[in-house]
């Protein structure tokens, strides 16, 4: 439930769930149901999303239909010469030493394929700041593909 029915909207489910079936597996009976009782409790309030589940499922489903793609010339290493004079690496942005650690306006995917978005994180709970999040970076793309 903590991974597929919660998920992102409150990933302190994932660790409240594990520590009580490790509590649990510890303690024995009765102490260790105590820990299982909230864990209930809690995962029964929580914010609940699906959408990472979902970005999963279609992710896989893209992955099993398309054909596979060439790494991009900027994503690929280069530990000879000779890839260096091939061109892989050329044009490599390092987001951490970018602004706000965004490489903005850089694309990640193969020549030709549009970018997907699998994940759509709803406005519950921490996926509504994920979603902020992502609108915010998706904004600073276009007006940096806008300005080449």
């Amino acid at each position: 439930m903590a991974w597929e029915d919660i998920g992102l909207a409150d990933p302190r489910a994932f660790t409240i769930a594990n520590e009580a079936a490790q509590t649990y597996e510890r303690l024995g009976s009765p102490e260790g149901e105590l820990a299982l009782a909230q864990c209930v409790l809690y995962l029964a309030i929580a914010a609940k999303s699906n959408a990472g589940y979902n970005a999963y499922k279609q992710a896989m489903a893209h992955v099993k239909q398309s054909s596979s793609m060439p790494v991009p010339m900027h994503l690929r290493n280069a530990p000879t010469k000779l890839m260096k004079e091939l061109g892989h690496g050329s044009g490599y942005r390092y987001a951490h030493d970018e602004d706000a650690g965004h490489a903005a306006g850089e694309t990640y995917w193969p020549e030709g394929m549009p970018a997907p978005h699998f994940y759509q994180p709803t406005d519950r709970g921490l996926e509504g700041k994920i979603a902020e999040k992502l609108d915010w970076l998706a904004r600073r793309n276009s007006e940096a593909r806008q300005k080449k």
